[in-house]
């Protein structure tokens, strides 16, 4: 059977997996490879490629035509480009993961398996293991401390084994499974944000309307990312890391809860600093917090719709957030036992 193909109807499969290229270089033919090798095979997949100088999409593309080509003329951004393949596919479900990013052989089973046995909950994350190391984390979802500040849960920390199915604040756009109806109905990711935090960013939006995210410990990827790099990341990336990160801030705070945390966030935010300023990054990080005040309107903006389509108490975002400091120090993965109410859930 042809990489992608669905199983029962290929015009309609369950799933449709939508993965961001850019200068993906030989992880795109890895990653594709695990796609190959799934158990469940009701799928399409949709590249999208952001004007890419390698080629490796269209070589992709090439080899198996059951892959569905995207190509821009311009980097519009990983939200952007998400955002097009999200329109262009057929399935119920869709699929997100990235080109560093392999999927062990059971991973769509699984999703599909919680998201047909969990039939309230429409977000689904995956536990991320380090490529280069599977006996470390490279995450068990996203954490909201509640300075407001996101960060991957367990992010280098050991692989814990067996856990349980539990409630996390959001799912990495790594890899993840969300109802494509919702996706687009809350219109997708932030274009805004161009790339980083737009996940979160996301998972944000969907606490605030009532919709909770659950952690799949079972579905595994093994991800790349800036581990292969000592964990530095670059000024590209801080930069919009850090922009970002107040924008969310800003955006998706309830009114009480922020006033509340707001002195939580400026302090989590000169501690961060401290720590950028040990590893000579202070200039990034700076120029990216003053980029996103000087441009605040964009933020103030995003907050109006956001909040004017709240359906959940600021105790409820609050509920669904870790109160530890050490937690966001440490990067410790907070998951919520799963109840018949998930905290800040509907």
């Amino acid at each position: 059977m042809a990489l992608g193909a669905a199983k029962d109807n290929p015009s309609s499969p369950q799933v449709s997996v939508v993965v961001v290229v850019y200068e993906s270089g030989p992880t795109l033919a890895e990653c594709l490879a695990a796609l190959r090798a799934q158990t469940f095979t009701d799928y399409e997949i949709l590249l999208v490629d952001n004007a890419s100088s390698d080629r490796t999409a269209q070589a992709a593309a090439k080899a198996d035509p059951a892959i569905r080509l995207i190509e821009n003329a311009e980097n519009l951004g990983f939200a952007a480009a998400v955002n097009q393949g999200a329109r262009q596919a057929r399935g119920r479900w869709l699929a997100l993961l990235n080109p560093d990013a392999f999927a062990e052989p059971q991973w769509l089973a699984r999703l599909v398996a919680a998201a047909k046995a969990n039939l309230q909950v429409h977000a689904f994350a995956s536990r991320q293991l380090m490529a280069e190391d599977p006996t470390r984390l490279d995450g068990l979802g996203d954490v909201m401390a509640l300075a407001g500040y996101p960060f991957r849960g367990g992010y280098t920390h050991p692989n814990p084994g067996g856990l349980e199915p539990g409630w996390v604040f959001s799912a990495c756009g790594g890899a993840m499974l969300i109802a494509r109806d919702l996706f687009l109905r809350l219109g997708g990711f932030d274009e805004r944000l161009f790339c980083y935090c737009e996940d979160v960013d996301l998972g944000y939006r969907l606490r605030l309307v009532g919709e909770p995210t659950l952690l799949v410990p079972d579905a595994v990827v093994r991800h790349v990312g800036s581990a292969s790099s000592g964990g530095r990341r670059s000024d590209f990336a801080v930069f919009h890391g850090t922009r970002n990160r107040f924008w969310v801030f800003v955006k998706n705070t309830p009114p009480v809860l922020f006033w509340l945390t707001l002195p939580l966030h400026i302090l989590a935010t000169l501690v961060l600093f401290t720590r950028h300023a040990t590893r000579g990054e202070v200039a990034t990080p700076v120029r990216g917090l003053l980029s996103g005040i000087r441009n605040i309107g964009v933020a103030l903006e995003a907050r109006r719709e956001a909040q004017a389509s709240r359906t959940a108490s600021s105790w409820a975002i609050a509920r669904a957030m870790t109160w530890n400091p050490l937690d966001l120090l440490l990067r410790r993965a907070f998951i919520q036992p799963r109840r018949t109410t998930p905290p800040g859930g509907a």
